[in-house]
């Protein structure tokens, strides 16, 4: 549905470009059925982003366990020189003493 869709849009885009300008012969049920459709496709359209955002989600979640490359990428990235670690307990306890992060969260006057 969705590429039958995308194509039938295409077509639209196409002759839209030969005549930028409206015509005003255009009925209003052409103009409704294409206002539909771009609403339409918007919705189409966010519906597959979220269903492939799914899917990766599932792909990566479901992945190998015993793979744990990304630790070793992580600890490289903090092992690098100016990089700290946000997990660390000095960076928590640095972000507790300071007064314009307490007052962004509302825990101070």
């Amino acid at each position: 549905m969705f590429k039958r869709l995308a194509k039938q849009l295409k077509t639209e885009r196409v002759e839209i470009s030969y005549f930028p300008m409206s015509s005003p012969m255009n009925s209003l049920k052409e103009q409704t059925k294409s206002s539909f459709l771009r609403s339409l496709s918007k919705h189409a359209l966010n519906l597959y982003e979220r269903k492939t955002d799914i899917n990766n989600f599932t792909r990566l979640a479901l992945s190998d366990p015993e793979n744990t490359s990304h630790n070793l990428i992580v600890d490289e990235l903090f092992g690098k020189e100016g990089v700290v670690d946000p997990f660390a307990e000095d960076a928590l306890f640095s972000l507790s003493e300071n007064e314009r992060f307490m007052k962004d969260l509302g825990l101070k006057d």
